[in-house]
């Protein structure tokens, strides 16, 4: 397994499942790649988010893993960390999150964390769904100011 290089010899069940978890939300080759780039001052710290975040936490099975999407997408965008929230805006959305649900979370956000985290947070959703959108095809969208 040489994109998760020194990996310790016994690998905890929360390490196990976090790089299964890490793998299907992140995907396998950007996980792969974070360990292929880590070199010997940012390795430990691979191997850290991996038993922690994403065993101790996002492979726990209480919560289902669209609810710590939430979260995280608001977390996130609280605390200002774009390459972060790019990162898991991308994963959201391939894992079955929907614009609509992203763009009420960070509606949540501006109420509780101010508008310019909101703000930010949209403009970082507008790039990536840009990105992610065929060529030719146009924004989702919806009468100005319609409801649900």
């Amino acid at each position: 397994m040489a994109a998760t290089r020194n990996i310790p010899a016994r690998r905890s069940k929360a390490y196990t499942e976090g790089l299964k978890i890490r793998r299907r939300w992140l995907g396998k080759a950007y996980v792969d790649k974070a360990f292929k780039d880590a070199d010997a001052f940012t390795i430990d710290l691979q191997h850290y988010v991996t038993e922690h975040s994403w065993g101790a936490s996002w492979a726990r099975g209480v919560l289902p893993l669209k609810t710590r999407a939430f979260m995280n997408l608001a977390m996130i965008s609280a605390l200002n960390r774009p390459h972060e929230l790019e990162l898991h805006l991308r994963a959201a959305l391939r894992n079955g999150m929907t614009t609509r649900e992203i763009k009420e979370a960070f509606l949540h956000v501006a109420v509780y964390c101010g508008a310019p985290a909101a703000l930010d947070s949209f403009r970082i959703a507008k790039k990536v769904l840009a990105e992610l959108r065929p060529a030719g095809a146009t924004a989702p969208s919806s009468p100005r100011g319609a409801r649900r």
